[in-house]
């Protein structure tokens, strides 16, 4: 199946000659890049267009693309100086005014437009690691689909956009490993996954049918923060706890980064499997931890099978140094 970026190209094509593009129900559902706006001004289309054929990725081709289409809504493209009235205008961060000025300096390379890109310094500001147990509750309130996708993310810190690439035969079942495509140019991986999550793919996996070449999941990364975000605010509701609504999509994928470092202490290890390709992005990670004793579930294994379910839930060896044969293991809450 065509990436997104390319079905979005190729409708904009046929739109502009006329044509109608068709898709079957076996097809990716029609996303933003694949039918919406697809009477774009055609100028945009070229930037895109040019970076595919520079090798830039899909991630950032979607990224210019939205921030393009944002900016054309209100200000002509055409006209820099109309183009920072309107950033600068915008009541958010300092940090989307950047990359919006980001997207649209690719546009005035594009059509060698003179313009001096505005100087955004992004706001410093903390991450917040949600608990296990948060987690936890959304994963089980989500319906199966997005219950799966949800354990994905939290188990093995794949971007949404990564998970959603996923195909079939990028999954060794019998190993409990998943190999992505990387976003960004970062570095290949190899993610290990449990045996829950292992049962529910294979269900998922036999339920509909799917071969190796099949992508594993249908929709699109846009919708699965959309219903993300809709699943969370009506757990939110539902416990009468906004807190939830503070919690991210992308929080999964710091809560993995976090706990692995927790576990390893090896940020080169974290590195590799969060596919960065700077350090300096990993080492975020080393400043979010706080291992006070409140902050740990501590679980005591007799024998070698309670060890294993432990360890299968994501609890680590601390200790086994006691008189009655115990072994002490421990798992952030």
């Amino acid at each position: 199946m065509r990436n997104l970026p390319e079905a979005r190209v190729a409708r904009l094509a046929e739109c502009h000659t006329g044509q109608k593009a068709g898709y079957n129900q076996d097809a990716m559902p029609k996303s933003r890049y694949a039918m919406l706006n697809c009477c774009n001004p055609p100028q945009i289309l070229n930037v895109l267009a040019q970076m595919k054929n520079n090798g830039r990725s899909d991630y950032s081709i979607e990224f210019v693309d939205k921030s393009l289409t944002h900016i054309s809504q209100h200000a002509d493209l055409s006209e820099p100086e109309q183009v920072k009235r309107f950033i600068a205008s915008k009541n958010v961060s300092d940090g989307y005014k950047k990359s919006l000025c980001i997207a649209y300096n690719k546009y005035c390379q594009y059509y060698q437009i003179a313009w001096n890109m505005p100087l955004y310094k992004p706001e410093a500001k903390a991450i917040k690691i949600p608990t296990t147990q948060k987690l936890e509750m959304l994963i089980a309130y989500a319906r199966k689909t997005m219950s799966i996708k949800l354990s994905i993310s939290m188990e093995t810190g794949l971007r949404p956009i990564e998970l959603h690439n996923l195909k079939v035969k990028d999954l060794d079942l019998e190993q409990k490993l998943i190999y992505p495509t990387t976003a960004k140019h970062g570095s290949a991986r190899r993610l290990k996954i449990s045996n829950n999550l292992q049962a529910s793919l294979q269900d998922h996996i036999g339920r509909h049918k799917l071969s190796p070449n099949d992508k594993l999941f249908k929709d699109t990364a846009e919708n699965y923060g959309k219903y993300y975000r809709q699943m969370r605010n009506n757990l939110a509701r539902k416990l009468n706890d906004p807190t939830f609504k503070t919690i991210r999509l992308y929080d999964f994928r710091h809560y993995f980064a976090t706990t692995l470092y927790a576990k390893t202490r090896d940020i080169l290890h974290v590195k590799q499997q969060m596919g960065h390709r700077k350090i300096e992005t990993t080492l975020i990670y080393t400043q979010l931890l706080n291992l006070n004793d409140e902050e740990w579930t501590c679980k005591v294994a007799v024998n070698v099978k309670d060890a294993t379910d432990l360890i299968e839930a994501g609890f680590e060896y601390i200790t086994g140094e006691y008189n009655d044969g115990g072994k002490l293991f421990r798992k952030r809450k």
